[in-house]
């Protein structure tokens, strides 16, 4: 056995005291220094400690600097060349992976004769290696920390060697004093002294032991320096299962031990630290029995049972070591080190009660948080709103998404069936507050989109009418008008929100539309107060004046209005539009269902919403003061979203008889999933303008990019629909389509159409020609099914039966789908889908119209190709809204590696 281990010792132990464990002398070399751990530990562990680590070791790397505030680390690519440049270490620190920890325990014996200690930071590492390099360090006379530890450190000499004990400001938590401690974790070594803390004990030496299987410095070996130390009054050991460490030592001085872990004694492999898995005879009841004989105590300390004696007690939380050490320590008349600091009692620094009237008990309220934590917290409480990750978004959504054993979209989590139900403002509101908006937020949306529906005397309806002018289909005309809706045109609008969000945020203000809310200590400067105020030339701008009084005819509630209003100062359109935006998104924002981010853009999806409708308007219907004949004032006053579309398809304001299929038809297309081509227009645009900033991405091109990826294929299928059944009742005496007693013979007209196509499709295959498809019958959606069904179709009918309503349009489809399958067109029956209910409900309302020549065929078909991208157009901007949130730039391309070239 080497000469210099101290005699006694069955084998060899250098250090003699807990004084000499970790000092100002020594000089330490870390092996693989620029690993990720060590380059966050290091650096803080050598400032700290005066400048200790005297070089690094990280092969190929040699010549480069580990930088840190207390100087450059150098870096070499082996120990040798360390020493060879004619630096001196005592002290090794190991960060290698555990299959290199052998190896390079050996390099440190090997080639520094001076070496007298190594701090094993490394976890997990074999146990045969780990016997080799106990017989190794034996053999040379030095001392091994860990492995799988957290280092050394010494609040005394203020050092710390190896790991990150104190964190990352040690001098919080190291405060000279007169405990030492020996902790089987590396975490709670730190946890420990804060706890003392608090009950005015310091410490003077801390040893994470580790708890791989191999502890190489244990519980004996610290028990030998404790009882030199005379700095040292009492200890504090916190103990897991696993190893017989503790058994029969005498420390000599008082002793609190702590030891955990009775769970463990029912697993049959280890969990968390590699040793921490009893044995027999080694679990934490066997311990505590351990502690307790040599402590000479019967019980558990507890508060409400504060079993101690002169030489200690025995814990099992770690909560109860500061009071079990002042109860021990009391029985000597020794008194702690220092006033105490704080309690362990729960001080919380955030609270949310979620508005629940909690118990007072329970209802604690939140105290100041220390630095640099109180800084950190009042930043967090300035961010709101959820914080999505971002990542690639190519045929991903996180807005949209279908039960592939139901075959219904949801959005946000609402299936479409549920949303054809609701009012269609909570419609177009869902995919910018992520839940169904309440009867106040709903009236506001309907005063926000009606005073961006007409158009008059904006370049957007010269655009629009152009289109249509030049016989565009509806979507190139919507496009056109969202083109001229770019970033400038909301700018101000933008700014005004962002500029409300920020005056509210932490005022307390729990919902946008709460009553009673004081807003007097929230004051607007000079530069806000110009923002909300209209420019020279909109002296004579007749909106705000009719938004405003929309507000109190329908007597919608506002805190963001209330609080401009009470300014004393005129407000612009702008402003007006954010204070409503503001409103809509409080909630979800502070509930954190959306993210600031959408928050601060809702203003422009809100006026894209307007102008995308009034777009819909031919020109002439424009007036000043008034659209199709609807004065301002009534449009602002009672009108829904829902009369705004069907004034839009249908040229008057709809009953609610007329507006409620409309209703359900546009709920029913908002699935506007990642698959479908629209959606890949809009997800595209988004993607190729990042950085995802509204800077950046301007929210109306990626409305163009649903519009111009939507044809007649996709979206104008209705369209075709309208033009199919016009064909087949052509010349047909039909007065009232919702009249079942209609006199004619579907099923007879769906099976002389259905062999006529029978025939087609047996011509059009012999001459090898691809048979037109039949707009609205379509293929099974339940493969393998003998009858097949949309369920929007489905969910239409059967909301028509129990209403006691009937579709003529309607009835001939689903006849016309079983005659396809009886004459032998199709092998089973295929699925009336809902572009034929939006064919056959918007032909059922219009018909009256067509057949007195107020509509002609062309009006018809527009319709329904409007009507489906009214509900995509939801549907859109809910992508749009997801991808601009959660969506990495350029992340909708085509992988290589799936592309082809066809000759």
């Amino acid at each position: 056995m080497h000469a210099r281990g101290i005699s006694g010792f069955p084998y060899y132990l250098g250090i003699g005291s807990l004084a000499d464990l970790a000092t100002r002398g020594d000089r330490v070399c870390v092996l693989n220094i620029l690993g990720g751990e060590s380059r966050q530990v290091t650096p803080t562990s050598h400032a700290f400690s005066g400048g200790n680590v005297v070089f690094g070791t990280s092969p190929g790397r040699g010549g480069q600097v580990l930088k840190t505030p207390a100087g450059d680390i150098p870096v070499f690519n082996n120990v040798r060349e360390g020493l060879n440049a004619g630096l001196e270490f005592n002290t090794g620190v190991v960060y290698l992976p555990p299959s290199g920890v052998r190896d390079g325990v050996a390099e440190l014996i090997r080639v520094n004769p001076g070496l007298r200690k190594i701090v094993i930071v490394t976890e997990k590492i074999a146990v045969h290696d780990a016997r080799e390099i106990r017989a190794m360090a034996q053999s040379a006379g030095v001392d091994v920390i860990g492995g799988n530890c957290l280092g050394v450190a010494d609040s005394w000499n203020r050092v710390r060697i190896g790991g990150a004990l104190g964190g990352d400001l040690p001098e919080d938590s190291l405060l000279q004093g007169s405990v030492a401690i020996f902790s089987n974790s590396g975490g709670f070594t730190t946890t420990i002294a804060q706890y003392l803390a608090s009950e005015g004990w310091g410490t003077t030496t801390l040893v994470s032991s580790g708890k791989d299987v191999y502890i190489h410095y244990a519980a004996r070996d610290f028990a030998q320096a404790f009882r030199n130390d005379g700095r040292s009054r009492a200890a504090v050991l916190y103990a897991e299962p696993g190893g017989y460490y503790e058994q029969g030592l005498d420390f000599g001085k008082p002793v609190v031990a702590c030891v955990v872990g009775r769970w463990k004694s029912k697993l049959t492999r280890a969990v968390g630290h590699a040793g921490a898995m009893a044995g027999s005879g080694d679990s934490a009841q066997d311990k505590e029995r351990w502690f307790m004989e040599s402590l000479g105590v019967d019980a558990i300390f507890t508060p409400e049972n504060p079993v101690v004696s002169r030489k200690g007690a025995v814990v099992t939380n770690i909560a109860h070591i500061p009071a079990a050490l002042t109860a021990v320590m009391a029985l000597s008349g020794a008194k702690p080190d220092f006033a105490p600091r704080g309690s362990l009692s729960l001080k919380p620094w955030l609270a949310n009660d979620q508005g629940f009237n909690l118990p007072a008990e329970l209802a604690l309220p939140p105290v100041p948080a220390p630095e640099p934590y109180a800084v950190q917290i009042e930043a967090l409480g300035r961010q709101v709103g959820a914080v999505i990750a971002r990542q690639n978004m190519k045929d991903k959504s996180g807005a949209s998404v279908m039960d592939p054993a139901t075959q219904v979209t949801s959005v946000h989590g609402y299936p479409v069936l549920d949303l054809a139900q609701q009012p269609l403002q909570a419609v177009f509101a869902l995919p910018l507050v992520h839940e169904v908006a309440g009867p106040n937020e709903r009236a506001l949306l309907d005063i926000a989109v009606a005073a961006e529906v007409n158009l008059v005397g904006d370049p957007v309806l010269v655009a629009a009418q152009a289109a249509r002018d030049a016989g565009n289909a509806p979507n190139a005309i919507m496009a056109a008008a969202a083109a001229i809706v770019g970033p400038k045109r909301v700018e101000r609008a933008l700014a005004c929100t962002r500029t409300l969000i920020e005056l509210f945020l932490g005022s307390g203000l729990k919902d946008g539309s709460q009553e009673g809310f004081d807003f007097s200590r929230i004051t607007l400067d000079t530069a806000a107060r110009a923002l909300f105020q209209p420019r020279e030339d909109e002296a004579k701008d007749s909106h705000p004046k009719a938004m405003l009084q929309a507000v109190r005819k329908r007597k919608v509630k506002s805190v963001f209005l209330d609080f401009l209003l009470a300014q004393d100062m005129p407000l612009s359109r702008d402003a007006i539009l954010a204070a409503i935006a503001t409103t809509i998104a409080w909630g979800p924002l502070l509930r954190k269902r959306i993210s600031r981010l959408t928050a601060e853009t809702l203003p422009w999806y809100l006026r894209l919403y307007g102008v995308m409708v009034g777009s819909s308007i031919p020109a002439e219907k424009h007036q000043w003061g008034s659209l199709a004949g609807i004065s301002q004032a009534e449009r602002y006053g009672s009108w829904t979203m829902a009369d705004l579309c069907c004034l839009a398809i249908t040229g008057r304001k709809p009953t609610a008889e007329q507006a409620l299929p409309l209703q359900m038809l546009i709920g029913l297309l908002v699935s506007n999933g990642p698959g479908s081509i629209s959606a890949q227009g809009a997800k595209g645009a988004v993607s190729a303008d990042g950085p995802q900033t509204p800077q950046r991405v301007q929210i109306n091109k990626a409305m163009v990019g649903f519009l111009t990826h939507t044809g007649y294929s996709h979206g104008g299928n209705g369209f075709e629909g309208m033009a199919f059944l016009l064909e087949q009742f052509k010349g047909l005496e039909l007065k009232d389509p919702s009249d079942p007693n209609h006199g004619l013979d579907l099923k007879a007209m769906a099976t002389a159409f259905a062999r006529a196509y029978k025939s087609e499709k047996r011509a059009a295959k012999e001459v090898g020609q691809e048979l037109r498809a039949l707009p609205g019958v379509h293929h099974p959606v339940f493969k393998g099914k003998p009858v097949n069904f949309d369920p929007r179709e489905r969910f239409i009918a059967e909301f028509m039966a129990q209403q006691g309503k009937y579709n003529v349009f309607h009835a001939f489809y689903r006849e016309l789908a079983q005659a396809l399958y009886e004459v032998g067109a199709t092998p089973y029956v295929f699925c009336v889908n809902v572009d034929a209910v939006i064919a056959a409900l918007l032909l059922g309302l219009l018909w009256t119209d067509y057949k007195a020549g107020t509509l002609d065929v062309r009006d018809l078909e527009n319709a329904a190709f409007t009507v489906f991208l009214y509900g995509r157009m939801i549907g859109a901007a809910a992508e749009i809204d997801d991808h601009l949130n959660r969506g990495r730039n350029m992340d909708t391309r085509t992988p290589e590696a799936a592309c082809a070239h066809v000759l």
